[in-house]
Parts: structure tokens; C-alpha cells; sequence
């Protein structure tokens, strides 16, 4: 039998589902949320409007964003007993624990058990406005401060900067942080997406696909790049370096961590704006030499693009948060507060034609054999 099998490992070319989120087109280097391009949506929209379209599915008129932001700004709010469990664990990764306040979330909050749409969705926004809650009462914690109350004046990103750093965020650093947040908001079945549809196909609630994607996301091959380059980054040093450390890696054939997707063959479509974020919020704040060291990287590393070796979006992300004296530990936390709208409305899509997720293996161990007794063994 084995002989007639083809394996897919990792699933790669594999359809298992239909989605109307988005949609990858990584011969090209484009991507697209409900048709619109992450270009447009880059520039133009902002992150409170992208979770709306994502969850919604057509962009908002003027009323409903206004309700929809009302809802998210509203659901600013962590039961007492998830800040003590936040302050247990304020020794662990920021990832164990920001997974860890979510489960909690689903014991102390009994709305998380209704499986209804409806449910999903309200449970959906509310998550999308606490995790990043989560994220900055943490850091505070850890660092012998007590956490920075929410904003109601400010938008989510402006907010997650305000309640991370306890001081207002400059207009264009919020609007960065609103645009890498958009960048991250979807990604069609990445590791984490499909592993919350694995979990709501056994009928499970929200809360619980979203812990699935939270664990899955932890591992370093798919939430940890910005953190590597960053990394990486500080072993260049400085921009004269970068020809000879990408020779170095090359020779060696490891790879240039920032370069290279599963899915793109041409750059990463988001990485342009990113790009464009790291000049102009390095030129803000007196440190352009993150963007010098990034540019001779990619420079170095052009001859290698024809291979489908292109920049991604995790090149640049990891120094915009250097940028903000925000710890290594937290870039994948970030990521996570970005991809919530996307992990929600997959979820959501799961739940509309469910069925369990139950692929095969392959058996390759030992033909059928007799049993021998211990005493005989």
C-alpha cells in the first residue's frame, strides 16, 4: 500500500478547506483580505476598520466602525483574578504566560462557552481587545510596576503602545504600530490559523482555538523571525559588516534569517511598508543606523532573489520594536495582538461548515507479530 500512497508532508500543496478571507497569490507577491490589497489597506485604512472587514466581510460604513471600535474599546477590561494569575507567572516566557491568561479568561468568563456565531463573534472582539491588555500588564509586572489602565480616548494601537510604555505614543509611531498590526491581521492556513480550525472542528469554543494558536504560534519556525533578526542585526553591528556576514552564511549554507517564505516566491508584499516605517521611525528617534544595517543586508543578499530568497515581513518588524525599547521576548506577543482578527474569523469559517480535521498517517512500522508473554521475553 505504501508504494501507491503519496505523502504531503507538512500538508504543502494541500487544499483542505474554502475561505473568502484571503487570499496569497506568492508567485506574484500579492496578498488581499476579502479582495482588497493589503497596499490599499496599508495606506489608507486603519486596524479597528481591517478586523471589521476581516470579521465582517465588507468594509464598514462610518456608523459601524464607529460601533464596532465602541465594542472593542469597551471590552478593555480583565477580570481581577487573570492580573493575580498574570502576576503567578510573571517569571515565565511572555508567550506561556499571555497563553495561560486566555485559558483563564475561558474558566472565569461564562459567555467563552457559547459555541453560536453570534457568540463567536462578540467573543472574538472582546478577545482582540484584551490581549494586548494582557501583553502590556505583564511586562509591567515583571518589571515591578503596576499595569497601565486603558486609554478610552485612544484607538487599539495607540493604546497598546500607551498601556506597554505608560506615555502617549507620537502620531506616526501609532500609526505604525496600527500598520504592522494590519500587515499581521491574516495570513490564510499558516501553522496557527489551522491549527485553531483543528480545534474548533472538534466543536470547541473560541477561546479554546485561540489557545491552539497561541501554542502553535510559540514555536520559533513560525512566530520567532523577527526575533532572529533582530539577533541578527546586533551581530552585524554595523552596515560595512552585513556583505561579509551574508557571505559567511552563505558559504556556509545557512540561511539569511528575514529572507525567504513558505509561501512567496517574489518580497513579501507587506515587507514594503514596513520598510518604509523603520526609515521614517528611526529618523524619529535619532537611531536611522537599524535601517542602514537592514538596507545592507538586503543589498547583500540581492544576488540571491532570482532563487526566490526575497524579503519578508519579519525583516523589518523586529527592529521597529527595538526601536521602542520593547523586549525580544515580546515580538511574538505582538504578532499574536495583530493576528487575532484573522485567527477569529477562521474560526468562524470553521464553524460555519464544520467537520472534524482528521488526516491519515502513513503506518511504517513492524508487520504483524505475536505477542510474547513478559516471563518469556
Amino acid at each position: 500500500m505504501s508504494d501507491n500512497v503519496k505523502i504531503n508532508r507538512g500538508l504543502k500543496g494541500v487544499y483542505f478547506e474554502r475561505s473568502g478571507v484571503s487570499d496569497i497569490d506568492g508567485a506574484r507577491g500579492e496578498l488581499t483580505y476579502r479582495g482588497y490589497s493589503i497596499h490599499d489597506l496599508a495606506t489608507q485604512s486603519s486596524f479597528e476598520e481591517v478586523c471589521y472587514l476581516l470579521i465582517h466581510g465588507e468594509l464598514p460604513t462610518a456608523e459601524e466602525l464607529a460601533g464596532f471600535d465602541a465594542r472593542l474599546r469597551a471590552a478593555r477590561v480583565l477580570p481581577d483574578p487573570v492580573h493575580d494569575i498574570i502576576a503567578a507567572c510573571r517569571d515565565g516566557h511572555p508567550m506561556d504566560v499571555l497563553r495561560t491568561a486566555v485559558s483563564a479568561l475561558a474558566a472565569l468568563e461564562p459567555a467563552s462557552r457559547d459555541t453560536g456565531e453570534d457568540a463567536f463573534v462578540a467573543n472574538g472582539i472582546r478577545l482582540t481587545a484584551q490581549v494586548p491588555m494582557i501583553v502590556a500588564a505583564h511586562q509591567a509586572l515583571r518589571n515591578g510596576r503596576d499595569p497601565v489602565a486603558p486609554d478610552p480616548a485612544l484607538g487599539h494601537a495607540a493604546n497598546w503602545l500607551w498601556m506597554l510604555k505608560g506615555e502617549p505614543p507620537s502620531e506616526a509611531a501609532a500609526r505604525l504600530a496600527d500598520v504592522d498590526f494590519i500587515l499581521h491581521a491574516e495570513h490564510g492556513a499558516n501553522a496557527s490559523s489551522f491549527a485553531a480550525r483543528v480545534t474548533i472542528g472538534t466543536e470547541a469554543n473560541l477561546h479554546a482555538g485561540i489557545v491552539t494558536a497561541l501554542s502553535t504560534l510559540a514555536g520559533p519556525a513560525h512566530g520567532g523571525a523577527a526575533e532572529d533578526v533582530m539577533k541578527m542585526v546586533r551581530e552585524i553591528g554595523r552596515p560595512e559588516n552585513a556583505a561579509a556576514y551574508v557571505r559567511a552564511k552563505r558559504a556556509a549554507k545557512e540561511p539569511v534569517t528575514g529572507f525567504g517564505h513558505r509561501v512567496y516566491r517574489r518580497e513579501d508584499p507587506r515587507a514594503r511598508h514596513m520598510r518604509d516605517g523603520v526609515r521614517q521611525l528611526g529618523e524619529e528617534m535619532g537611531a536611522p543606523e537599524w535601517y542602514e544595517i537592514l538596507q545592507a543586508v538586503v543589498e547583500a543578499m540581492a544576488p540571491y532573489a532570482r532563487h526566490g530568497l526575497n524579503v519578508n515581513v519579519d525583516f523589518y518588524s523586529g527592529v521597529i520594536y527595538q526601536l521602542h525599547d520593547i523586549p525580544m521576548d515580546l515580538y511574538v506577543p505582538i504578532f499574536a495582538i495583530g493576528r487575532m482578527p484573522g485567527w477569529v474569523i477562521q474560526c468562524i469559517e470553521q464553524r460555519r461548515s464544520n467537520i472534524l480535521i482528521r488526516p491519515l498517517t502513513l503506518y511504517t512500522g513492524p508487520d504483524p507479530r505475536a505477542y510474547v508473554p513478559l516471563a518469556a521475553r
